[in-house]
């Protein structure tokens, strides 16, 4: 006698699962302009590398011969899958049942993604679109979970030290999966069918009598300008390209470095517009990104976070093959002062790059934290200062190239510890900008000159010459005084320096409190 029955009854799960939830339930999710999350999987992935974990798991009812009545599989897809020939673990809610919501075995299979890439230490994806729990509950007999049970949520903290974590969210997110979703290093949401919540719009009217629209509570609008995401993509397929440009930077757990790679991009590249780039005018701007791209290795620069802390750039890229972490700031907003936003976005930035072992190259234009009565009600030298005390943590090797202004407390946020640094002619170094601190020191003289525009701009341009850059390089307070054309040679051979240094750095890493 074979098991060909029992046989039967695995393969008939199976196929149930992977029909998601009918016909209808996939018509709904493509005339949504979605797509499903098998079709998801299939698209992030490499053809045929996809190996699901689960497939049978959900709830059955049989007949009193045993056969197959109904299975109501779980809606949480989950498995292994490989990404630029790397294993990945990758999971997502299958929107098509209860909307996504959990039922039991896909509350278990959700929970456990966390697990299995800690266990197996690779990078996990999550891709989301649906809701957290139910009044109706997840349909099990028993409630709750049992008291010995860990937190739910230590696994999630647990991977966020270990593995690289990237989250993309591809229609309505709300409760525990928006909870999940920002859990992360790196997330990205498609512009115009995403949407995060911690509730959605009947639970807001009715505890509230707020009507707001899914698009006006968590809308991509709302959420890449506040931080909660990092990135908008403008379709799922963006959104899974976004998603494998990260992991390409990363390594796959912490107990290994990045890997460098072969490129062809001249690592002694001396780009002529970098000689011309700052303007001599310092209360003019300049394009910071250009500046970036002239310098790293040809389009690899995968800017995060840019609706966020807008002073601010963060960044990963790559120099003459390495994964690096880029800071800048963006003379455009504020002058490239520190905000809170901004030193919230550096700050978590930095706790990524510590945590997974990628040197810092930051090109420096920082007049300091931002000021004003709006600029203290946001609790600016709190933030501003945490994001200071997190680089003097920092433990990887750190390149600053001051190209512009460096004053201030919030200049300590782009020098780590035994920082190799670069200046170029146009660098300003000092405890005060001029404008402000001309203003301060000198302004019973001003008001009381004959001329005061006259004078003060004349004060302007002596204290101006005592920030420039000759003095500290002849006294050796800097490394070098370069040529803006020499940067790439330069941090190039850095790149070269640090490679004894970067295996050392493999393994957990931990940081103190802070304000």
């Amino acid at each position: 006698m074979s098991w060909e029955k029992e046989v039967r009854d695995i393969e008939e799960k199976r196929a149930r699962a992977k029909a998601l939830g009918g016909e209808a339930g996939v018509d709904r999710q493509h005339n949504a302009g979605r797509l499903t999350i098998r079709e998801r999987i299939d698209a992030l992935v490499e053809p045929d590398s996809f190996h699901e974990m689960g497939a049978g798991a959900g709830a059955a009812e049989r007949n009193d011969d045993g056969s197959l009545k109904d299975f109501s599989p779980a809606n949480f897809v989950l498995g292994f899958g490989n990404i630029g020939g790397r294993r990945c673990v990758v999971g997502g809610e299958d929107f098509t049942l209860r909307g996504g919501s959990p039922n039991e075995a896909g509350l278990r299979k959700s929970i456990y993604a966390e697990e299995l890439a800690c266990q197996y230490r690779v990078p996990l994806i999550r891709i989301h679109e649906g809701g957290g729990g139910s009044v109706a509950g997840a349909g099990g007999k028993t409630v709750g979970s049992p008291v010995y049970s860990l937190p739910r949520f230590q696994s999630v903290a647990r991977a966020m030290a270990t593995v690289p974590v990237a989250t993309a969210a591809m229609g309505p997110v709300a409760g525990l999966p928006a909870s999940r979703l920002v859990a992360s290093h790196f997330s990205v949401m498609t512009r115009k069918t995403a949407q995060v919540l911690i509730a959605g719009p009947a639970v807001v009217e009715r505890a509230l009598h707020e009507k707001k629209t899914k698009e006006e509570l968590g809308g991509a609008k709302v959420h890449t300008r506040n931080g909660v995401v990092d990135n908008i993509a403008k379709d799922e397929g963006d959104a899974l390209e976004q998603v494998r440009r990260f992991v390409d930077y990363l390594p796959q757990n912490i107990w290994e470095i990045p890997k460098r790679r072969d490129q062809t991009d001249d690592p002694n590249r001396r780009e002529e517009e970098l000689l011309s780039l700052i303007p001599r005018d310092r209360r003019k701007i300049f394009d910071a990104r250009r500046m970036i791209a002239a310098i790293l290795d040809e389009d690899s620069f995968f800017e995060m976070t840019r609706d966020f802390g807008r002073g601010q750039i963060t960044g990963l890229a790559r120099m003459n093959g390495q994964p690096v972490g880029i800071i800048a700031n963006d003379s455009r907003y504020y002058a490239g002062a520190m905000t809170a936003a901004g030193a919230q976005k550096v700050r978590r930035f930095v706790e990524m790059c510590q945590t997974f072992h990628l040197p810092v190259i930051s090109f420096v234009d920082e007049p300091g934290f931002m000021i004003g009565s709006e600029s203290e009600r946001l609790a600016t030298i709190r933030y501003g200062t945490a994001t200071v005390l997190t680089v003097a943590d920092c433990q990887v090797p750190w390149a600053s190239v001051v190209v512009r202004k460096s004053f201030g407390v919030a200049q300590g946020a782009h020098y780590g510890p035994n920082a190799y640094v670069l200046a170029w002619p146009s660098a300003e170094m000092g405890a005060l900008p001029v404008e402000g601190g001309v203003a301060v020191a000198f302004g019973r003289e001003i008001a009381a000159a004959e001329d005061p525009e006259a004078r003060r701009k004349e004060l302007e341009e002596m204290m101006a010459a005592r920030t420039r850059p000759t003095a500290r390089a002849e006294s050796f307070s800097m490394h070098e005084l370069i040529d803006p054309r020499e940067t790439r040679p330069r941090l190039s051979a850095w790149i070269d320096w640090i490679q004894p240094i970067l295996p050392s750095l493999a393994g957990p890493v931990s940081f103190p409190v802070r304000p």
